[in-house]
């Protein structure tokens, strides 16, 4: 039996010239060192990658589950009974979920939202589901995470400014939901859990600086920002960012929803944010592109088939010393399932150290000129 006990951050070091920072988040299940990159595991599962792999080569301290396709598939009932999601994927790490409300958002026309919650259709089967702050935090002490998110609304890019504001002053009063009613629902397992409420707010500034401070005077122990790497341009996700990041409290550990390529990171890292998850090294590592610190790799094109040398020169994981560019190539031509576990593996790993490596880099205090130097790298076609 593991001790109940709240969710700390400890803010260790700060970079003298960024926002940057390295601390420690500490749950029931473990200590996470940001910045933190979280592998998605949307259902369960980290695609393409047994959880050994996960944990001895990719070895991240929290990964991510969606609390919409849980809820659907294998569903609550199975998941009570095997005692959470920990015990069910066999994962004794830390897990973060999302509330569904970007999954719902991403339904368009199969959902309907309204202040008491939204109406929606399954994707597997057509039928018909209602999500509402209160039914979103009892599904999450269900499933049992570390760090359950607030029901919020995600709204799409671009978005009127009207519908943006009226959509973050629901978000707000869905939060005080949230709240209420997780004091009212008993934990299901034997550990703690901390609730994340979520900054929205689209790309309008004024709209971003309320709800920050609306986020901030909640006092959670964790604050998220959501909403954004919907489609806007980077430059307005950086400004959004920034905007939040200087209101939220130093304190608390800052979570950027969804986002993103591994210049994305770096950027956002050095404007405050500690936490991140995307599904873009998974994903893309099924398409064949694979991202290294000399630049991206399509590993489709003709010119790899030659090419003995090892999938990435830095040997960031097993797999990266083990097999070859020309190898991985031939998988892929041949339609081998090994070339997408290989290219996750190498994908996941390499987010894994970049986050990693920054971190050492705050601590150092040089962070600013070697995350310069790598976003020129990482930039290129290779």
């Amino acid at each position: 039996m593991v001790s109940l006990s709240p969710m700390k951050f400890d803010l260790l070091h700060k970079d003298p010239k960024s926002s940057a920072r390295a601390g420690t988040i500490t749950t029931d299940h473990g200590t996470i060192e940001t910045p933190i990159f979280m592998p998605v595991g949307t259902a369960g599962t980290v695609k393409g990658v047994h959880q050994t792999e996960l944990k001895n080569e990719i070895n991240p301290d929290i990964i991510l589950g969606n609390t919409y396709h849980l809820y659907l598939r294998p569903k609550l009932d199975i998941l009570e009974g095997a005692g959470g999601l920990h015990k069910f994927m066999n994962w004794d790490r830390n897990i973060l979920t999302d509330s569904g409300g970007y999954q719902v958002y991403s339904l368009s026309g199969r959902r309907k939202i309204t202040e008491e919650g939204v109406n929606f259709k399954s994707h597997i089967d057509g039928s018909s589901h209602f999500f509402s702050p209160e039914r979103v935090m009892e599904i999450q002490r269900k499933i049992g995470a570390d760090i359950i998110m607030a029901f919020d609304e995600c709204t799409p890019y671009p978005c009127e400014y009207s519908y943006a504001k009226d959509s973050m002053h629901m978000t707000h009063r869905w939060l005080k939901r949230c709240i209420n009613h997780l004091e009212k629902t008993p934990l299901s397992y034997d550990y703690n859990q901390t609730l994340f409420p979520i900054v929205q707010g689209s790309v309008y500034k004024d709209l971003r600086k309320e709800s920050a401070k609306f986020i901030a005077s909640v006092e959670a122990e964790g604050n998220a920002i959501g909403g954004l790497s919907v489609g806007e341009p980077a430059e307005e996700m950086y400004e959004m960012t920034e905007i939040v990041t200087d209101i939220l409290p130093e304190d608390k550990p800052r979570y950027l929803m969804g986002v993103g390529t591994p210049i994305n990171i770096l950027e956002n890292i050095a404007l405050g944010v500690d936490m991140f998850d995307c599904v873009m090294p998974t994903r893309n590592a099924r398409n064949g592109m694979l991202f290294t610190a000399h630049g991206t790799i399509n590993i489709k094109n003709k010119k790899w088939e030659n090419d003995y040398s090892a999938i990435d020169d830095m040997g960031i994981t097993f797999v990266d010393t083990q097999y070859s560019k020309a190898y991985l190539k031939h998988l892929f031509s041949a339609n081998e399932m090994l070339g997408k576990q290989i290219a996750s593996i190498h994908n996941l790993g390499f987010y894994l150290w970049l986050v990693g490596e920054a971190r050492e880099r705050i601590i150092k205090g040089d962070f600013r000129a070697w995350k310069d130097q790598m976003v020129k790298q990482m930039d290129k076609r290779l």
